[in-house]
């Protein structure tokens, strides 16, 4: 097994909590990587939230893990304050099933009108930075964008730990689809 899967399937369904915010560091070289592609100044961290029901179950959401050690590392090494995390700006408002194992067509459909902006003045021209552990078709990163944007987010980009490999067809054709930032049917 790849050993960022393994440290993934720890942190989310072994309760290593801890690996959440030293990943989270880990993105901190993206970051610096792709900041200017992302407009330069602050943005806020926006992790992808989980219904309350599975965070109930789990005991926190990895997503505001990663987000928190991302931050943290950003005020380490950067001069200023780091990005903040806003972890109430969006819900998700209906529980859904996982999407492993479904098509590209079906997770699209599963995620569709499920986020909802909790408070639109605190998203209203800001630039966004979605976090999340895994992207495998964007689909659930696309619907939270589309939910940010409706709202007025000013840009709306992801960060995520790891890029799955699909193991369904027609995958790598949707990949080549539009960017989150897109309010449509962005996939990558």
């Amino acid at each position: 097994m790849d050993p960022l899967r393994a440290v993934i399937l720890q942190l989310k369904f072994q309760r290593r909590e801890r690996l959440g915010k030293r990943l989270g560091e880990l993105l901190a070289g993206v970051w610096e990587e792709t900041e200017e592609d992302r407009g330069g100044g602050p943005a806020a961290l926006v992790p992808v939230p989980l219904h309350v029901s599975r965070q109930r179950e789990r005991g926190f959401n990895q997503a505001e893990l990663l987000a928190r050690g991302l931050s943290a590392s950003l005020a380490k090494t950067r001069g200023g304050p780091p990005p903040q995390v806003d972890a109430r700006a969006l819900r998700r408002i209906r529980a859904t099933p996982p999407q492993t194992g479904l098509s590209v067509s079906a997770r699209h459909e599963n995620v569709r009108g499920v986020f909802s902006v909790v408070r639109p003045e605190r998203i209203r021209d800001k630039r966004i930075v979605l976090i999340d552990d895994v992207m495998t078709t964007g689909a659930t990163l696309s619907a939270c964008a589309q939910a940010l944007k409706s709202t007025g987010a000013q840009s709306v980009h992801a960060l995520t730990l790891a890029r799955a490999t699909p193991e369904f067809p027609g995958t790598a054709a949707a990949s080549a689809g539009a960017a989150v930032d897109d309010s449509g049917s962005g996939r990558s």
